[in-house]
């Protein structure tokens, strides 16, 4: 008989999918519904556990990890703000939550994996190691969300709709009549009210977000920004400043609380200078011919990755690219194989 596995259920339709395809395959799946204290953001909360776990027929246990959530994931979301970064809070909750907290919860109780409804897949490559890839589905892939697993967390990762579809998955569950706790898919981020991101910023206790000037990239004054953290790099509306075309965010300058902005083309960079570099699987210490890719939704773009020492790292793109954004996670493929991330530092200039 196969061993137990854990898997995380929201009660939305990806994770109870999931769920049932582990039943099929006769994996006794375990089900842990954690709740974050944030639960009402999205409007749903309440026994959604019990509710799950009626659903599909299997014991689901819910776990509170308010503290964890709040220190780990939210604070950093604000902090980063507060540094003038624009924060992933996705791809840190997958870390440092689901592949660490909810993983150590799940071996806990006997668990020999956890599952999740990701859409990547992980497979055990020619050394016995554990690759990481982008699941079948390009409109649905979240390998790029997975980038800091390492090695201990993928060997104790499943991944059931890593090979199917969308549409693949919605057809499975309206042929077995599952139906999810609450309707929709999760766009935004899931601790973020309806009044968006900007007044959960304000309603935090001690943050301060000081308006300032608005300049272009010779210095010159065209108007005033309500708080650096309420823009991001790349970001067009908002800035109340017309001319002959659109002005794009080029850079958060925080020791001026100056926002900067430019044309189309001053959002153009060369390459970008990435920390906390973390391997999927072996370390790269060479210049290397990657795949990298600087936004969830973003293209895949050729680069040369090169490792500048202590988590440190230069990725320099074959064509520029825009709105190459600090705060958030450069991803490193080789063909559909993740083989790491680093966190954005800074951008450099097209012409460098």
């Amino acid at each position: 008989m196969s061993s137990p596995v854990a898997i995380a259920v929201s009660g939305g339709i990806d994770s109870m999918t999931a769920a049932w395809l582990l039943k099929a395959q006769g994996r006794s799946p375990m089900g842990i519904h954690f709740t974050t204290g944030y639960e009402s953001a999205k409007g749903f909360g309440g026994n959604t556990g019990e509710a799950i776990g009626r659903r599909l027929g299997i014991p689901v246990t819910t776990v509170d990890i308010a503290g964890p959530f709040r220190a780990r994931v939210v604070d950093y979301f604000a902090d980063t703000y507060a540094r003038g970064q624009t924060p992933n809070p996705c791809m840190v909750c997958n870390q440092r939550i689901k592949f660490d907290l909810i993983l150590e919860t799940a071996l806990g109780m006997g668990a020999s994996h956890l599952a999740t409804g990701h859409y990547a897949r992980c497979a055990t490559g020619t050394r016995g190691h554990f690759r990481l890839s982008r699941g079948i589905d390009p409109e649905k892939d979240q390998s790029y969300f997975l980038a800091r697993l390492d090695q201990r967390a993928l060997s104790r990762a499943m991944f059931p709709l890593g090979a199917m579809t969308k549409v693949q998955v919605r057809a499975l569950a309206a042929n077995q009549g599952l139906s999810p706790v609450f309707s929709g898919e999760s766009q935004d981020v899931c601790f973020i009210p309806r009044g968006g991101y900007g007044a959960f910023l304000h309603s935090r206790a001690g943050f301060t977000a000081n308006p300032g000037p608005i300049v272009d990239t010779n210095g010159n004054v065209l108007g005033r920004h309500r708080g650096l953290p309420f823009y991001t790099v790349g970001q067009r509306r908002g800035l109340d400043c017309p001319a002959s075309q659109p002005y794009y965010v080029v850079r958060l300058e925080l020791e001026k609380n100056r926002l900067v902005i430019g044309f189309k083309k001053e959002i153009m960079s060369s390459g970008c200078r990435v920390s906390h570099v973390r391997w999927t699987d072996r370390e790269i210490d060479a210049p290397t011919d990657v795949a990298v890719q600087i936004r969830y939704r973003g293209p895949a773009s050729a680069a040369l990755l090169t490792p500048t020492g202590n988590g440190r790292a230069t990725v320099r793109f074959h064509s520029p690219l825009e709105a190459v954004t600090p705060g958030q996670a450069a991803v490193f493929y080789r063909g559909d194989e993740v083989l790491g991330s680093g966190w954005i530092k800074e951008a450099l200039p097209a012409d460098q």
